[in-house]
């Protein structure tokens, strides 16, 4: 694979050295030069445009928001947001902004930094796979998330309890860009969606439950953290908390929840195939399973549940996808599915959920 060359942008000369002398050990990367801030950065980049960055958010003159939103509207490149945990709401920010993804900065200790190591390994091998496409975004689409008022006249009216039960239940699974995808993708549902959708995103603990917040002032939908066996709503989104899986099982009245313990050894946490295909046998036909962005092939199987009992199989194409793995590897088992951008599949899942006369 193409080798590459790493910008490391933080006000502390630590970290700054600690981060370039991981990333000069790691294979793939040839160079790795720094900067002590955004404007620092800014330069660098204008002067030879790395293929990776990694980005602290608090820095003086110009911090890491004030720099991602200058980068992205003039030199899209790949950057890895390396932050705290109390900064949980900046994060999100800055991955809506146009960061493909974060790491939490490790706070001392060998193991931490064994820790941070294995993540930027993996964070290499994203960038070499990245879609030069997905990296471009509406900027004032995602700057507008911070409308709170235009987000609560947009929602969707509480159902009456008799339309409560939705006719369908979509069920979407992603991963590396997968914030900033469902962002796009939930700004574009429909007041009249007559489904209830439910979100497995690999997010570690601690995390989920922010983004569920983030998400649901940008929808139409109702978006909090799933908990177990609460009824599937008809406009309402659940995100699978951090750490967990969640399934999808029949109830007294219409489809509900179970969060349940991923499996011993599992890799995919939350599990997207367990979601897929717990929605399949409880749903059938009424299942709609979407595959977004994200390495590797979890979805995949799972996809192939929800096509065998007729329900609908969608999948973000590859051009759009930051990371093509997860759709890629549904596409190789031949299911019969959709592959849209991510701006198209809103529409294709209105098309698909259009209310009945009931």
């Amino acid at each position: 694979m193409k080798e590459l060359r790493a910008l490391v942008v933080d006000d502390s000369s630590l970290n700054r050295r600690t981060i370039a002398a991981i990333l000069e050990d790691i294979a793939g990367i040839a160079e790795v030069d720094v900067a002590r801030d955004g404007a620092d950065a800014l330069r660098v980049v204008e002067a030879s445009p790395p293929d990776i960055i990694t980005l602290d958010l608090d820095m003086p003159r110009l911090d890491g928001f004030e720099f991602l939103q200058l980068l992205m509207d003039r030199n899209p490149l790949p950057v890895v947001v390396v932050s705290g945990l109390s900064a949980k709401e900046n994060i999100f920010r800055a991955l809506e902004l146009g960061a493909i993804d974060f790491i939490e900065k490790p706070q001392g200790g060998d193991a931490p930094l064994e820790c941070l190591r294995d993540q930027l390994v993996e964070k290499v091998r994203v960038v070499q796979q990245l879609a030069p496409l997905a990296l471009r975004h509406d900027l004032a689409d995602v700057l507008g998330l911070d409308d709170d008022g235009d987000a609560s006249r947009r929602r969707m009216p509480e159902p009456s309890v008799i339309k409560r039960v939705p006719s369908k239940v979509i069920v979407i699974g992603a991963s590396t860009g997968g914030p900033r995808a469902l962002v796009t993708l939930f700004r574009h549902l429909r007041h009249d969606l007559d489904a209830a959708l439910v979100i497995a995103q690999h997010m570690p603990p601690r995390f989920t439950r922010t983004f569920a917040h983030r998400l649901d002032r940008s929808s139409v939908a109702t978006v909090s953290e799933a908990k177990t066996y609460e009824r599937l709503a008809r406009g309402h989104a659940y995100v699978c908390p951090g750490g967990r899986c969640v399934e999808i099982v029949p109830s007294d009245r219409g489809a509900a929840i179970r969060v349940v313990a991923p499996d011993s050894g599992s890799h995919y946490v939350p599990s997207v195939d367990r979601l897929f295909s717990s929605a399949a046998r409880a749903l059938g036909d009424r299942a709609i399973g979407v595959v977004l962005t994200g390495m590797g092939d979890d979805g995949a199987k799972g996809a192939r549940d929800i096509f065998a009992r007729g329900g609908s199989v969608l999948v973000e194409a590859p051009e759009t996808a930051v990371v093509s793995g997860m759709p890629s590897a549904v596409q190789r088992t031949g299911v019969q599915h959709h592959s849209l951008g991510i701006w198209a599949l809103g529409d294709m899942l209105a098309e698909l959920t259009r209310p009945s006369e009931r």
